[in-house]
């Protein structure tokens, strides 16, 4: 049975105001501790030098974050997410594998779009892989893990492949290299040709890129398993196409 609607609840203009003046002093913390944290490293940034950038009291922290891992944990994931919310960006089954392949690369490329930010994030990944916490870890687990078997998934469909085998697990990290390398090798990208990454049409033109290359590598495994064109336009579900000859053993 359902209930008629209740009427809209008139909450007071201090409470409003209440919550996004707490909005704006949570975000203040999180750009100022991933200013630090990617140019410092956990172990050398406290929290007083980070509530002082923010303009903010040491207990703003505790009360926004819990502790100083808790912000840790909340600027090396809330900028940029996880890669596990990318999945839904290429893992439609009525998608073509070019389609998909869009979609991931756009999961690459959008983000890139944030200027600093991203450069930010960046430094504090890479710093992370070298001063561990912990949360590198868990980040492969419950991002990278998920989001690198959606791929094999999808590359199965593709190759009407029961499950992967070494050789497409190759070809998906080899996929998905194309776009870590924008973020991993930014700075010589910088160095050498900046006017590629420089502007949104020029990422733009690298994602579309990037689809190009991506294909050429599926075909070519495609084609060392003995299969037809791997270039098909028709849904990864459905790639009947391919069932002509049977992949060989890797």
């Amino acid at each position: 049975m359902n209930r008629p609607p209740s009427p809209p609840s008139v909450e007071p203009a201090g409470s409003r105001r209440q919550r996004a003046d707490g909005h704006e002093a949570r975000e203040r913390l999180l750009l100022a501790a991933l200013r630090l944290f990617a140019e410092q490293g956990f172990a050398r940034t406290s929290i007083r030098d980070i509530a002082q950038a923010a303009g903010a009291n040491v207990a703003a922290v505790s009360y926004y974050f819990g502790d100083k891992q808790g912000l840790y944990r909340a600027v090396f994931t809330e900028p940029m997410g996880s890669p596990k919310d990318d999945i839904a960006l290429f893992d439609g089954p009525d998608l073509s594998l070019e389609q998909a392949l869009r979609g991931l690369f756009s999961g690459f490329t959008e983000p890139l779009k944030q200027g600093e930010m991203v450069l930010l994030c960046t430094r504090l990944h890479m710093r992370e892989m070298v001063e561990p916490t912990g949360v590198w870890a868990e980040e492969i687990d419950n991002g990278i893990k998920p989001y690198q078997a959606a791929l094999a998934a999808l590359l199965c469909r593709h190759f009407q492949l029961e499950e992967p085998d070494d050789d497409l697990h190759r070809l998906a990290f080899s996929v998905v290299s194309l776009g870590v390398f924008l973020f991993m090798g930014r700075d010589v990208i910088q160095a050498i040709r900046p006017e590629l990454i420089d502007s949104a049409p020029a990422l733009d033109a690298w994602a579309e890129r990037m689809v190009g290359f991506a294909l050429a590598m599926v075909e070519t495994e495609a084609r060392r398993r003995g299969l037809p064109d791997g270039r098909s336009n028709k849904p990864t579900a459905s790639a009947a196409d391919l069932l002509s000859i049977a992949p060989r053993s890797s």
